[in-house]
C-alpha cells in the first residue's frame, strides 16, 4: 500500500514501455472520439424531436447518454483489469458500438409518434425507450478509454502521462467529430447517413485494435481479490480526490451551460457557430491534457497542482465574462477581415469571428480543466488497476457533470441569473482548490496562489452586475434595456431601440434578435394570423399559433370575432412574461379567450388530438440551430393531421435568412405535403406560405365581407392594409408558380435538415432571393369579383411592387433611385402607415 503523499512516486518505467506504444492506441481513441461526438450531436437533435425541444426534456434525455458513459467506465474498466487481452475487448466494444449506434439513430428517426402515445398511456415509463436507445451504445463508449489505458499497462510513474495523452487524443477526435458533423457529415449524408459514416470509424478502430493485439503479448490480469488490491482508491486521500474531481466535473458542465447562453450575442444562432464554440471547448480540454502529459514527470506536488488548476479555471471563467465589453466586437471584425483577405471565403471569415469570441470566453478555463484530468488520474489510479481506476474517475466526473448541468440549468440560472451563477461556481471551484492544497504541505506558492484565486473570485462576484450581459446587449444595439429574465431554456431580454424617427421594442433570446413591434414586424404578423382566416374556404372557428414571440400574431386572432378556440404553444416562459411590453398584441397574455400552453409546438401537435381550422407558424428563422424541423416535410405531415376540413397551415417564410437555393428547398418541403398551396408577400422581407389538403378559393365577396368586420378592418388598417383589394394585392402565386420556383430542389426533412447547416448568408443575398419570386407572380384567381375590385387590386399591387423595388434599390446602394421611388409611392398613398414608417427611417 502506498503512502498518502504521492509526491515520492518514482518507479522506473517498465522495460517494454515507449512513446511509440501510445501512438496507435491514441489514434484508435481519436477515431472513437470522432464517432462519439457525431453520435452525440445527432442524438441531441433527434431527441429534441422525440421528447420535445423543452430544455427539461432535452436535459433528461441527454442524461441517458452521460449516464451510459458513466456506467460503461465502471463496468468495462473493471472488466479490462481482469482480461489478459484488453485490446480484443476494446475491438469488441467498438464493433458493438457501431451496430447499436446505427440502430439507435434509425429507431429514433421514427420514435416521436410512438413516444408521444406511450407517454399518454404509461406516463414516465415511456422515457425508458429513449433512455435504452441512447444509453446502450453510450454504455459501451464509456469503456473505451479505461480499456485502452489498461491495454498499454503503464507503471505508476507513467500513468498520468499515458492517461493525459489518450484523453487528449480522444478529445481531439471529439473536436474533429464536432466540426465534421456540422460542416461535412449532415450536409452531405443527412442524419442517418452521418451515423453510418461514424460507424465506419468505430469499425476502423476495432480493426486497428485487432491488428495491434496480434503484436502485443498478453497482460497479467489484476488480482481477483479486491481487498488485497493495490489501488489508490483504497486510500482516504484518493477517495477525497475522486469526490473533488466529481464536483469539479459538475462545475465544468455548469460552465458550459452558462457559456452556451453568454456567447451567442457575439456569435450566431447558426449550428456551425455552436460547433465552433464546442470545438473550442474541446480544444482547451485536449491542449490542457496534452501539455500536462508532457510535464507530468516534473510535477511532484499533485494535490497543490490539482487544487490550483481547478481554482484558476473558475477564476478565469468568471473574469472572462466580467471583462466582456464593447471592445470585443471590433476585434471580431478585425479577425474576420484578416481571414477574408487571406482566404477570400466569407464562411472562414465568420468562423474566425466566432472563434475569437469563443477563445476569449472558453479556451483558458477549459485548458486548465483538461490539465486537471491526468493530475486526478495520478492521484487516484494505480497502474495495476489502470482500467478500473480510470473508469471510476471518468464515471464520477461524468455523474458530477449530469448533476451540475441540471442544477445550473434548472436552479442556478433561473434563480440567480448567468453572472451570479458563474460567480457562485467560480467560488465553489476555489473552495475545491483550497481543500485540495490543504492535503499537501509542499509548495507554499501553489497554496497561496489557490487562496489568491478565491479572493479574486469573491471580489469579482461582489462587483459584477447581475445584468452585466444584458446591459452590454442593449448598449451594442444602441438601445435601452426594459426587460430581462434568465431561464433554463434561454435568457429573454427586451430592448427599446430607434431606427431613424421610429422607436420600437425588440425581443432578444440569448442575445439574438427574434422579433419586435416595429411597423414592419407588426404588418407581417397581423397578416400571419388574419390573412388565412379571411381567405379560408369554410367558416374558421379554431386556430393554433406556434410561437408566441411578441404576441402580435396571437393577439391578432382576437380581432377575428367568430373564433371559438385560440391556442398558442410557446417554449419559453420568459417570452410569455415579456409579451405585455410589446405594442399591438392586444394584451394577449391577459385575455382569457387565448389559451397559452408553455410547451414545444411540435410536441403539442404530437400529443394532442385537437384539430384546428388554422395552424399558423412563426418560429425563429429556419437557419437557427434546432428550428429547421418546424419547416420540414415531416413536420408539415404532423400539422396536416391536425387540420379540420378545409383547414389551412400558414408558414412564415423569411427571405433574408437563407440563400435562394435554401429558400427553394423550404418551398419544396411545403409543396411535398400540401397539394394546394399559395404564397403571399406580407412585408418586403417576409412571405407567407398557405397550404391545404383541399382546394383554395379566393372568393372576393367572402373576402370583402370578412375584411369589413370592424375589428378586422381596424387591425389591418393600422399596418397599411386598408381595403380587401389591398389585402388581395399581396398575392404572389399559386402552386403552379411555386412548382416552377422550387423545381428540383431537395426538400427539407428531419433526416436532411440542410438549411440549418447551409452557407453563410451575406447582406446582399436578399436582393438575390426576392426578385426570382416576384418574377413568377401571377394574377390572383379571384371568384365573384367585379371590374372595380379587380382594377383596384391591380393598382394596389403595382404600388406595392414599386415600393419593393425601392427596397431593392436600397440594398444595391442605389440611394437616388430608392429615394425617388419611395417618395412616389408615399405621394400616391400618403395615409399608408407602412409606407410612411419606411419613409421615416
Amino acid at each position: 500500500m502506498r503512502s498518502q503523499n504521492t509526491s515520492d512516486i518514482s518507479q522506473p518505467s517498465s522495460p517494454d514501455f515507449s512513446r511509440g506504444r501510445v501512438v496507435v492506441p491514441a489514434l484508435l481513441l481519436f477515431a472513437s472520439g470522432v464517432a462519439a461526438l457525431v453520435y452525440q450531436l445527432l442524438w441531441i437533435k433527434q431527441l429534441s424531436l422525440v421528447v420535445g425541444a423543452d430544455i427539461h426534456a432535452i436535459t433528461i434525455a441527454i442524461s441517458a447518454f452521460f449516464a451510459g458513459l458513466a456506467g460503461g467506465g465502471l463496468i468495462f474498466g473493471r472488466r479490462a483489469d481482469r482480461t489478459a487481452r484488453p485490446l480484443r475487448l476494446y475491438a469488441a466494444l467498438e464493433t458493438v458500438i457501431a451496430v447499436l449506434a446505427v440502430v439507435a439513430t434509425f429507431l429514433l428517426a421514427h420514435l416521436a409518434g410512438a413516444f408521444a402515445r406511450l407517454e399518454v398511456t404509461v406516463g414516465p415509463l415511456a422515457w425508458l425507450l429513449p433512455f435504452a436507445l441512447v444509453g446502450s451504445p453510450a454504455l459501451l463508449m464509456g469503456g473505451t478509454v479505461p480499456v485502452l489505458v489498461r491495454a498499454i499497462a503503464p507503471v505508476d510513474s507513467q500513468l498520468a502521462r499515458v492517461g493525459g495523452v489518450l484523453y487528449a487524443a480522444n478529445t481531439a477526435g471529439a473536436i474533429v467529430g464536432t466540426l465534421f458533423t456540422v460542416f461535412a457529415f449532415i450536409p452531405a449524408f443527412g442524419i442517418r447517413g452521418s451515423a453510418v459514416a461514424a460507424a465506419m470509424l468505430n469499425v476502423a478502430a476495432a480493426a486497428g485494435a485487432l491488428w495491434l493485439a496480434h503484436r502485443e503479448k498478453a497482460h497479467s490480469p489484476a488480482p481477483a481479490n479486491p481487498v488485497s488490491r493495490a489501488s489508490l482508491l483504497n486510500l482516504p486521500h484518493a477517495r477525497l480526490a475522486l469526490v473533488l474531481y466529481s464536483i469539479s466535473g459538475g462545475i465544468a458542465l455548469g460552465y458550459e451551460v452558462i457559456w452556451s447562453q453568454v456567447i451567442v450575442q457575439w456569435t450566431s444562432t447558426r449550428s456551425f457557430a455552436f460547433a465552433i464554440v464546442l470545438a473550442t471547448y474541446l480544444v482547451g480540454l485536449s491542449v490542457g491534457s496534452w501539455i500536462y502529459a508532457r510535464r507530468a514527470a516534473r510535477i511532484t506536488d499533485l494535490w497543490s497542482t490539482f487544487g490550483l488548476l481547478i481554482a484558476l479555471a473558475g477564476v478565469s471563467a468568471l473574469l472572462a465574462v466580467a471583462m466582456l465589453g464593447d471592445w470585443l466586437q471590433p476585434l471580431q471584425v478585425g479577425a474576420a477581415t484578416l481571414a477574408f483577405k487571406l482566404t477570400g471565403a466569407e464562411p472562414i471569415a465568420m468562423a474566425a469571428r466566432f472563434f475569437l469570441a469563443s477563445t476569449w470566453i472558453v479556451l483558458i478555463p477549459t485548458m486548465l480543466l483538461g490539465a486537471a484530468f491526468p493530475v486526478a488520474l495520478k492521484l487516484i489510479a494505480s497502474a495495476d488497476y489502470a482500467g478500473h481506476d480510470t473508469g471510476v474517475i471518468i464515471s464520477f466526473n461524468t455523474i458530477g457533470g449530469i448533476v451540475g448541468t441540471a442544477l445550473t440549468g434548472f436552479v442556478l440560472i433561473p434563480g440567480l441569473g448567468l453572472e451570479r451563477s458563474l460567480a457562485l461556481m467560480a467560488i465553489g471551484a476555489c473552495i475545491i482548490g483550497a481543500i485540495a492544497v490543504l492535503q499537501s504541505r509542499a509548495s507554499p506558492q501553489l497554496r497561496w496562489g489557490t487562496f489568491a484565486c478565491g479572493i479574486v473570485a469573491l471580489i469579482v462576484a461582489a462587483s459584477i452586475s447581475p445584468q452585466h450581459l444584458a446591459s452590454l446587449l442593449a448598449k451594442a444595439r444602441n438601445g435601452e434595456l426594459v426587460f430581462f429574465e434568465p431561464g433554463a431554456g434561454g435568457t429573454v431580454a427586451v430592448v427599446m431601440q430607434k431606427n431613424g424617427d421610429n422607436a420600437f421594442r425588440r425581443l432578444y433570446v440569448d442575445g439574438v434578435s427574434n422579433s419586435g413591434d416595429s411597423m414592419t414586424s407588426l404588418r407581417y404578423m397581423r397578416l400571419q394570423a388574419l390573412l388565412p382566416l379571411i381567405i379560408h374556404r369554410g367558416e374558421p372557428k379554431s386556430a393554433l399559433v406556434i410561437g408566441l414571440g411578441t404576441g402580435i400574431t396571437s393577439g391578432s386572432l382576437l380581432s377575428y370575432p367568430t373564433l371559438d378556440t385560440r391556442v398558442v404553444a410557446e417554449l419559453l416562459p420568459g417570452i410569455v412574461h415579456a409579451a405585455p411590453l410589446f405594442e399591438g398584441n392586444f394584451d394577449v397574455t391577459n385575455d382569457d379567450r387565448v389559451e397559452i400552453r408553455v410547451r414545444d409546438g411540435r410536441r403539442e401537435l404530437l400529443q394532442s388530438e385537437q384539430r384546428y381550422d388554422l395552424i399558423t407558424l412563426e418560429p425563429p428563422p429556419p437557419s437557427a440551430a434546432g428550428v429547421v424541423n418546424l419547416y420540414s416535410t415531416d413536420f408539415y405531415r404532423i400539422a396536416a393531421r391536425r387540420l379540420n376540413e378545409h383547414g389551412l397551415v400558414a408558414q412564415w417564410l423569411p427571405l433574408p435568412t437563407q440563400t435562394d437555393a435554401d429558400t427553394r428547398s423550404l418551398v419544396r418541403s411545403f409543396l411535398d405535403v400540401f397539394p394546394h398551396a399559395s404564397v403571399w408577400t406580407t412585408e418586403l422581407h417576409e412571405m407567407l406560405l398557405i397550404g391545404s389538403l383541399s382546394p383554395l378559393e379566393l372568393d372576393a365577396r367572402r373576402i370583402a365581407r370578412r375584411f369589413d368586420q370592424p375589428q378586422v378592418r381596424a387591425a389591418l388598417s393600422e399596418v397599411g392594409i386598408s381595403s380587401p383589394q389591398a389585402l388581395v394585392s399581396t398575392w404572389i402565386m399559386n402552386r403552379d408558380g411555386l412548382e416552377r420556383y422550387a423545381a428540383n430542389a431537395r426538400p427539407v426533412t428531419d433526416d436532411d435538415p440542410r438549411i440549418e447547416y447551409g452557407p453563410w448568408v451575406l447582406p446582399d443575398d436578399f436582393a438575390k432571393v426576392l426578385p426570382p419570386l416576384l418574377e413568377l407572380r401571377s394574377d390572383p384567381p379571384l371568384m365573384n369579383a367585379d371590374r372595380v375590385f379587380v382594377a383596384e387590386t391591380l393598382a394596389q399591387r403595382e404600388r406595392l411592387l414599386r415600393f419593393y423595388a425601392a427596397g431593392l434599390h436600397a440594398y444595391r446602394g442605389e440611394r437616388d433611385l430608392w429615394s425617388r421611388t419611395l417618395r412616389s409611392v408615399i405621394e400616391e398613398e400618403p395615409g399608408n402607415p407602412y409606407y410612411r414608417w419606411i419613409g421615416g427611417r
